[in-house]
């Protein structure tokens, strides 16, 4: 009789457990792309910058496989809709990230009107901070 109550309340805790955690994910997610949606026109954010201006998850791991906030966004601008413009965000290096479409991002930015210099954005120029102060990064300058 007690292996019947183990068995039926461990599946049921699991399943709770992957529901809550698909929910924060979705509400983390929602918040990434809220913020990106306000991108202006030939302006980029960082990941970093994304995952310090928004509200923080309990943990990053929120997708089983994560290891930071940074990359938690990535996770969210992989999976974005449509309406997102994704090829506004780039690493903090002012590079985009490699992967398949890296070439097509390239490109939609360059259409915008921003230039790569040695296959980087210089920051200073093309990163927005937000509509107003609060929303600059914390980042330092890596070089």
């Amino acid at each position: 009789m007690l292996q019947c109550k183990v068995f039926f309340f461990i599946p049921f805790s699991v399943v709770h457990m992957n529901s809550l955690i698909s929910s924060a994910k979705n509400s983390y997610f929602e918040h990434v792309w809220k913020y990106v949606r306000q991108v202006p026109y030939g302006k980029v954010v960082t990941y970093g910058q994304i995952a310090q201006s928004i509200p923080q998850p309990l943990t990053p791991d929120l997708d089983g496989e994560t290891n930071s906030i940074s990359q938690l966004v990535g996770s969210a601008m992989a999976a974005c809709p449509d309406d997102v413009p994704w090829h506004r965000v780039i690493n903090a290096l002012g590079k985009v990230s490699s992967r398949a479409d890296a070439a097509r991002q390239q490109m939609l930015l360059e259409a915008e009107g921003l230039v790569f210099y040695e296959g980087r954005l210089r920051l200073e120029e093309s990163q927005w901070h937000g509509n107003n102060s609060a929303d600059k990064p914390k980042q330092h300058d890596l070089f």
